[in-house]
């Protein structure tokens, strides 16, 4: 238990009253709310202003927080507060920023330091940038140095007024560096401090783009217009796979960059986008900010201050730029809305789609969602008003839609060990003849899925997980998708002893790239998958090469349906169709057929038609009839009305409990106590306990319950007051997942 120095207090948007002796500090820590320390003489604090206080026997950075509506009736006495240490000389956290770290602890459960952590993320970004000394020309003198050929170099580079750094000077001259400190000593040249430079360029706003079509241009004005009027608004931006919707909210970055705001675009994964980032600097004549997970850490201290400091005007991450501290924020996009990887399922658990709308509002911004297959949740919500829509509903340049065909595998099945059937067979050897690029996409890594023994029908299964050990061939190696053990491959069952009894079931991409190396040994082949493209450079690699026609063949997992534009690419075969459709997912369709119908898109995208084949034992199955027909609307209606009776989201609203200890009796005791003591009433119902489908994560015993409410009723309130009436012991842990999109 921490000795805290001060009372807990509630959080409330309001001004701190200046020249107060106490000033609440909120600290990125799980703590419940801000904790009051003194201020010093002749100390002036506001809030937003991050300081270091001291916490027991250290100091900890935190963020002077807004006081609350309501003085609290029994406020620790001054004399036992402790004075803050210092102010750190960093832009102050904005209002508006600070709103939203309330609004998504509130939302969510989380401590709000916790949340806060997630905007304090870069520490070393707090500090003022280290000055650099250079050399500059030093004022002439009584005394007349000598000049060798080497200072004459020297001289000749740096001009009156400049101030260069050492190693560039050298460089430039051809001198060592001996060469500079020896002019020094003799007067030529004195060290000066460099100038600091942007750390990024200012995109150009009238940077000449591509030309856009009728349809394209009428929806870039609109959100143009949008941006302009510098006020909230949410817009979903649709249009068929291939349509220039990049294009179209491109514009609306430039309109936010012709008004001096910022812009953020959020993309699911932001490290595999080349071709994406391409496009920006052929559309601003610069490259963006960059956040995301592979950034360096001088890279993330330099954008995190940039950003603070307002020299970052555009910035592209993953969803954890969304707590990054603009201070004039004009534009959010979130393309590819209807990605799952946008939700975040540890610590705060929170979805970034709907936080980013959150942020727009709060900061008086325009928000836009992207989606060739928009999430029924955003889609209900243009239907209610909420949201304004805009479609493309043509490709772009003229290219005509892919035409999508499914393979019946009960009628023409794969031959026997095999897995590609005899029509997609077909189909890539007259591709690839036709010198065609054909891309097969089968959502599973490694090699196989399974592995069992013949003998004793054991299989083989993380010690860790509910889960099985998948294979991978190529790295020689058992390995679970979820916790990360690995293991050699037994040389006999490690259940009967039968020796070399170990046999591979189902198939993953490296068993696929096994049977394309048997039926097609000529074609150039490329396997992409986040276990072969695992950063940015393997990836835009990946990109060059299929773009050179360098690869005949693709084979990959769902990194390959990421919004690639691959011109050459007229074929696109699914090993296994049916694959998301398994399991009691809500959502389980309407994955499916978005992820197949991005995958389907990558089809066809120029001059040449494209087709795609879908290998499925349910040929009659409404989400491969949507992809052939096309007709995805008719589909998500159909999927409205089957939720929308049973109040299940988005005409309802979830929240889940996930109960976790390392004893399986302590997670079933805790649970079996939330469970008795659910909350009830009309328009409430509480599912469980019941094992998670993942009943064992990473050495952890897994319960859930479900709270299921109408959907106006909040969740929150409910949420709070269960979860205050049954104590937890320490060692188990209740995850709260407000609008969970995921049930393992």
């Amino acid at each position: 238990m921490l000795t805290h120095p001060g009372k807990h207090r509630g959080m409330k948007d309001t001004p701190t009253v200046s020249g107060r002796p106490r000033v609440p500090v909120m600290l990125p820590l799980p703590l419940a709310g801000a904790y009051d320390y003194a201020v010093p003489a002749p100390m002036a604090l506001r809030p937003g202003e991050f300081v270091s206080v001291p916490l027991n026997q250290r100091e900890v950075l935190g963020v002077v927080w807004d006081a609350p509506e309501v003085p609290e009736a029994n406020p620790v006495p001054d004399r036992r507060l402790k004075p803050v240490a210092s102010v750190l000389p960093a832009p102050p956290m904005t209002a508006s920023l600070r709103r939203f770290i309330d609004w998504v602890a509130a939302y969510t459960l989380s401590p709000p330091g916790a949340v806060l952590r997630m905007a304090m993320s870069v520490p070393a970004a707090l500090e003022a940038p280290a000055p650099q000394a250079g050399w500059t020309l030093a004022p002439p003198g009584n005394s007349r140095p000598r000049i060798t050929p080497e200072r004459q170099r020297v001289l000749d580079v740096l001009r009156a007024g400049e101030v260069h750094a050492g190693a560039l000077l050298a460089q430039a001259a051809g001198v060592s560096l001996g060469v500079l400190r020896g002019m020094a000593e003799n007067g030529l040249l004195r060290p000066a401090l460099l100038p600091r430079n942007r750390r990024f360029a200012r995109p150009d706003p009238s940077h000449p783009g591509p030309a856009l079509g009728p349809a394209q241009a009428a929806a870039g004005a609109a959100l143009r217009n949008r941006v302009a009027a510098q006020r909230f608004g949410v817009t979903l931006l649709t249009g068929v796979t291939g349509s220039g919707k990049t294009e179209v909210y491109l514009d609306a970055v430039a309109e936010c960059l012709a008004r001096g705001r910022q812009a953020l675009v959020l993309l699911p994964e932001i490290a595999l986008s080349t071709q994406w980032l391409e496009r920006f600097e052929a559309r601003f004549g610069v490259a963006p900010a960059l956040w995301h997970s592979e950034i360096t850490s001088r890279t993330r201290r330099d954008t995190w201050r940039a950003v603070a400091e307002g020299e970052a005007p555009v910035v592209v991450g993953a969803r954890s730029a969304l707590f990054l501290p603009f201070p004039d924020l004009g534009l959010i996009v979130v393309d590819e809305e209807h990605e799952t990887a946008f939700k975040q399922e540890e610590g705060v658990v929170y979805h970034a789609r709907d936080m980013a709308v959150v942020r727009a509002r709060l900061s008086q911004a325009a928000c836009v969602l992207v989606s060739a297959t928009p999430s029924l949740e955003s889609l209900t919500n243009v239907e209610a008003g909420r949201y304004t829509a805009l479609d493309l509903p043509e490709r772009h340049g003229g290219a005509s839609l892919p035409v999508v065909e499914v393979v019946d595998l009960r009628r023409t099945p794969p031959e026997r060990g095999r897995f590609l059937a005899p029509p997609l067979v077909e189909a890539v050897t007259a591709t690839i003849e036709r010198g065609e690029q054909a891309m097969l996409f089968l959502n599973r890594r490694g090699y196989a899925p399974l592995t069992l023994c013949r003998h004793c029908g054991h299989r083989m299964r993380c010690p860790n997980c509910t889960a099985w050990l998948v294979e991978h061939r190529a790295k020689r190696l058992l390995q679970c998708h979820h916790c990360g053990h690995a293991e050699p491959p037994p040389a006999e069952c490690p259940e009967c002893g039968t020796a070399n009894s170990l046999t591979a079931v189902g198939p993953g991409v490296e068993r696929v790239m096994e049977e394309a190396n048997a039926l097609w040994p000529d074609a150039r082949r490329l396997v992409m998958a986040s276990d072969t493209l695992p950063g940015p450079a393997a990836a835009a690699e990946a990109a060059r090469a299929i773009q050179d026609r360098e690869v005949d063949l693709i084979i990959g997992t769902q990194i390959v349906a990421k919004g690639w534009h691959f011109p050459h690419l007229t074929l696109v075969g699914v090993v296994d169709a049916d694959l998301g459709l398994a399991g009691g997912d809500l959502r389980a369709a309407e994955r499916t057929v978005q992820l197949l119908h991005q995958v389907a898109g990558r089809a066809g995208r120029a001059e040449a038609p494209g087709r795609v084949l879908l290998q499925s034992f349910s040929p009659e199955h409404p989400v491969m009839q949507a992809l052939i027909s096309g007709d995805l609307a008719a589909f998500m209606q159909e999927e409205a009305a089957m939720r929308r009776p049973g109040h299940w989201p988005p005409f309802g609203r979830l929240a889940a409990l996930i109960v976790s200890a390392e004893e399986e009796r302590e997670a079933d005791r805790t649970a079996r106590d939330l469970g008795l003591a659910a909350p009830g009433g009309e328009g409430v119902q509480v599912l469980g306990p019941a094992p998670a489908p993942l009943a064992l994560l990473r050495g952890r015993h897994r319960r859930r319950l479900l709270l299921k409410t109408r959907r106006d009723i909040a969740v929150q309130p409910i949420l709070r007051e269960w979860l205050a009436r049954v104590p937890v012991p320490n060692h188990v842990r209740v995850q709260v997942d407000v609008d969970p999109v995921g049930f393992l």
